[in-house]
């Protein structure tokens, strides 16, 4: 086994194991719009793991292992759409309650 064959092993089942927590993330981010009627754009969290999954698959397909342009682009995309909406969901769950408590 050579070492780029390791590194898309890799690659992939990182991929499939990020992919299980964000849907996780998302059912919770769905969980929470249904029984609080806040809106937490739970659809979009497919968004970020199309990127990634495109930039894994980008990054498997090439001969090696570092450095494409296009998929740290896709990375830091879904990142950016990822973190947005992580701090919209705990802003919804967590910061606005506190604030409504006191």
């Amino acid at each position: 086994m050579t070492l780029v064959s390791l590194n898309q092993f890799l690659v992939l089942y990182t991929w499939f194991i990020l992919a299980a927590l964000l849907l996780f993330v998302l059912l919770i981010a769905r969980f929470y719009q249904n029984f609080s009627g806040e809106r937490t754009f739970f659809q979009l969290y497919v968004v970020p793991i199309a990127f990634f999954g495109m930039a894994s698959i980008r990054y498997t397909s090439l001969e090696r292992i570092a450095r494409d342009p296009v998929a740290d682009l896709m990375l830091a995309v879904g990142g950016i759409i990822l973190i947005s909406l992580c701090i919209r969901l705990y802003w919804l769950m967590i910061y606005r309650k506190r604030d409504n408590n006191q």
